[in-house]
């Protein structure tokens, strides 16, 4: 089967690439590096010939409110128009837990825009909603550092390591559209506040943690229900402890 994976040079998209090739498909790892630009439109028209599946990973480079929200909004509809053309029976695009509740953070609005788009798209589609991944933890922190001191909602969440998501998002491709959403979340739950703490300390870095319920998530204020799946989520396997041995093990020496 030929798949295509927008943004299959990142670190969900290419480890999602490997799987899908390992497994015997023809995939087509789709960035503007590679002259496929879901912006302009270069290049969709050829990579997607032939193409049954397209899996949408690429993120976007700004998180300002107006460009993120251009960025999701152009490349969505660029890329689902060139798949109607094309034929293509299913749509996939990576998504976060929580963005339908969130909608007062700017980055959360856009991938709602983006959501609605895949949904009036006559292509069948599942949307899977992941929450934050472990190589996230450090720009959680950075978000709320000043001077040495980050400051950061104890609100609990669930992360999971990258090497699952791009396991379920393997999964996904192969099997049927939902024309719904899926959630998928580490086996952790976990205050925030807490595993950044941890974070911060196995990897040497001097600031400390200070738990502020009022302390904003990238605009948003949290609770516990904020950022956490519902029943039903498709929960991987990778802990923190494991992830970060693994992270480590893979570090360059110097």
């Amino acid at each position: 089967m030929r798949i295509v994976v927008i943004g299959g040079t990142g670190l969900i998209g290419s480890k999602t690439v490997a799987r899908l090739r390992n497994k015997g498909h023809e995939v087509v790892a789709a960035s503007p590096n590679s002259g496929v630009n879901t912006i302009t439109g270069e290049g969709l028209t050829e990579a997607l010939a032939g193409a049954e599946v397209v899996l949408d990973l690429a993120n976007s480079p700004s998180f300002e409110e107006k460009a993120v929200r251009e960025f999701f909004e152009t490349a969505g509809h660029n890329l689902l128009t060139a798949e109607a053309k094309a034929g293509v029976k299913h749509h996939i695009a990576l998504s976060v837990v929580g963005t339908e509740r969130l909608q007062d953070n700017g980055y959360f609005r856009a991938k709602l825009v983006q959501e609605k788009l895949i949904k009036a798209s006559p292509i069948p589609y599942t949307i899977v909603h992941s929450t934050q991944f472990f190589e996230f933890l450090k720009g959680i922190a950075d978000s709320g550092t000043v001077g040495t001191v980050a400051r950061l909602s104890p609100a609990y969440f669930q992360p999971i390591a990258s090497d699952d998501v791009a396991d379920a998002m393997a999964d996904v491709a192969l099997a049927k559209p939902l024309n719904g959403m899926m959630e998928i979340a580490g086996p952790e739950r976990v205050r925030m506040n807490e595993i950044v703490a941890k974070y911060l300390k196995e990897i040497n870095d001097p600031r400390t943690v200070e738990a502020d319920i009022h302390a904003r998530y990238f605009g948003s204020e949290l609770n516990d229900q904020s950022l956490v799946p519902g029943e039903g989520a498709r929960i991987g396997k990778i802990g923190f402890k494991d992830w970060l041995r693994q992270s480590q093990q893979l570090q360059p020496t110097k």
